[in-house]
């Protein structure tokens, strides 16, 4: 059995992870997979996993995580999600709960749960951060208006900041300080408070802080669709020409600096990322237009937290569209012994992946069973069970022996759903025998995939015309 610590204040010294958590779940999550994910940065919010272990039979795991930075991070177990705030060079005891029997969940759906830390004091800042919110709900719980309107609730919060500076002001923590300003941030900024003033208070003359969650989540917040909205005005009518039309970046710079509220560069730059972000999403924008001034931003900006946050958006925009690499994975098949995807080179591949744990997915998997029959020359059919349990997979396999294709496991060591982004219960992709990506997400069978196959492979009738091949 795995020794846990529950204390949290001894300083944890290594060369290669600078950060433990020493876990115990509820029993209902034993030989289940724990990651811990974190994000890469807070304008794409690209989730990277950084750390898993599997739920031993006593119910304890340990994840570990290098970072320089304090910061939130999220601990997930299947589709039960749960943050906690870590900082460099600590031991952290928690407890994962069990799932909430009463809530209603949709399939395929992230839930929260709340994650104990042990062992915390209360100047601890995960301790500090969850008095604060408490406090923070008491607000409205313990108001006796009936209806508050946005002047009542603005001198609420007033005297909310004016208490919660003198119930913390023998705090020391740095990100707990941090934390505070930019939670009232982001509490004005629900409401009536003029953006100028917003703008004024905690955006202009201060440096930008990239690894902050909470002033990051308030930047996005204040700058949601601003570049969008600049574009609709006089001094910024040409910026759709700057990007459908020529997509050149330094002709977008220099639309951009028409607008005289902004005189920082760097923060100037940073608003044509997100605001880039947004236009390849929108249907008012070319998608390739805009990925090719991403592009040029990439190449040409002197601040290394842009060309991260660029590169993390190239790789989502790449990764997975039709025409990109199919990019390889490893799974385990019922011998447990290690697939790659890229061994079934040479073949059109129809790929899914599916769980038990999903009629919809199931229905889908019996489908396949008379593509296979029509298709077997022309299509290697290959599915990924995103099942935890082996022994789940196996008695599928066994129930299913009409099932008769390539069916791998996504077990601890499978990198198969985080190569294709799996963030539901299912997911189809088509493969071309060179390796690129078909279609991307694919039809599913019940959607007419077999149509797709039918054009592709359909015989070509000889031509009988004479002169003509």
């Amino acid at each position: 059995m795995r020794f846990i610590f529950f204390f949290i204040f001894t300083a944890f010294i290594s060369q290669a992870q600078n950060i433990t958590i020493k876990g115990k779940a509820h029993s209902s999550h034993i030989g289940k997979e724990v990651v811990l994910n974190d994000f890469t940065d807070y304008i794409t919010y690209t989730i990277n996993k950084e750390s898993a272990d599997t739920v031993d039979k006593d119910g304890y795991f340990e994840l570990k995580l290098q970072s320089k930075n304090t910061k939130p991070i999220l601990i997930s177990i299947n589709n039960l999600v749960g943050k906690i705030y870590v900082q460099p060079n600590f031991v952290y005891g928690i407890y994962f709960p069990a799932e909430d029997s009463t809530a209603n969940h949709q399939e395929g759906t992230e839930t929260t749960v709340d994650i104990s830390v042990y062992g915390k004091d209360s100047t601890e800042l995960n301790a500090l951060i969850i008095d604060f919110n408490t406090q923070y709900n008491n607000l409205f719980i313990n108001s006796t208006d009936k209806y508050l309107s946005p002047a009542k609730i603005n001198s609420l919060l007033d005297t909310f900041l004016i208490s919660s500076k003198k119930r913390y002001e023998h705090i020391k923590n740095p990100y707990f300080k941090n934390y505070l300003e930019y939670s009232f941030a982001n509490f004005f900024s629900n409401t009536s408070r003029s953006k100028l003033f917003l703008y004024k208070q905690f955006i202009d003359k201060k440096p930008i802080q990239y690894n902050n969650f909470e002033y990051m989540q308030f930047f996005n917040a204040h700058f949601k669709g601003y570049l969008k909205a600049y574009a609709s005005t006089k001094n910024g009518g040409n910026i759709y020409n700057s990007i459908n039309s020529f997509a050149d970046y330094k002709d977008l710079q220099t639309q951009f600096r028409g607008d005289k509220s902004i005189t920082n560069d760097t923060l100037r730059e940073l608003l044509i990322i997100k605001g880039l972000i947004d236009f390849y999403y929108s249907p008012d924008f070319d998608k390739k237009q805009v990925q090719s001034v991403i592009e040029q931003l990439y190449r040409e900006t002197n601040v290394q937290e842009h060309k991260k946050i660029a590169f993390h958006m190239l790789q989502t925009i790449n990764q997975l569209q039709a025409g990109a690499q199919a990019p390889d994975f490893i799974a385990n098949d019922k011998n447990g012994a290690s697939i790659n995807l890229y061994n079934y080179k040479g073949k059109h591949i129809y790929l899914n992946f599916f769980s038990t744990e999903s009629e919809t997915s199931e229905k889908e998997m019996q489908k396949i069973i008379d593509l296979k029959k029509k298709f077997n020359d022309k299509v290697t059919f290959i599915s990924v069970c995103l099942d935890d349990s082996v022994k789940t997979y196996k008695a599928y396999l066994k129930a299913n022996p009409k099932q008769d294709w390539i069916i791998l496991h996504q077990a601890k060591n499978s990198t198969a759903k985080q190569a294709y982004n799996i963030k539901t219960l299912s997911g189809f992709f088509f493969i071309s025998p060179q390796m690129q990506l078909i279609q991307s997400p694919a039809l599913m069978p019940s959607e007419g995939i077999e149509y797709k196959f039918n054009a592709l492979f359909k015989p070509r009738k000889k031509n009988t015309i004479i002169g003509v091949r």
